[in-house]
């Protein structure tokens, strides 16, 4: 194979999780949450890791249920693309 077919086949990792801030044009914050057994002690632990993702439309909602992709840099702190919108919070 050559290098060109190889990096066709990288699939790029996608997440879902929470978002937590739509304050900014075109990006979102979103909460990834994930549980890791704690080495020793066998606990579950919940873990979590704020990422920022590119929204194009501005169409996510605090609290939204989305999944992201990783993508090439966009900016200093967003490498991460919206996908889809999983569920859609609750309007008061």
């Amino acid at each position: 194979m050559t290098e060109m077919e190889n990096k066709s086949e990288v699939r790029a990792r996608t997440v879902s999780g929470r978002v937590v801030s739509n304050k900014m044009d075109k990006s979102i914050t979103v909460l990834i949450e994930r549980r890791e057994k704690h080495p020793v002690y066998g606990k579950y632990v919940t873990k979590s890791s704020r990422v920022h993702a590119h929204d194009e439309a501005n169409e996510c909602n605090e609290g939204d249920w989305v999944t992201v992709k990783e993508v090439r840099p966009l900016s200093k702190t967003k490498t991460w693309s919206l996908v889809s919108i999983d569920e859609r919070a609750a309007q008061i």
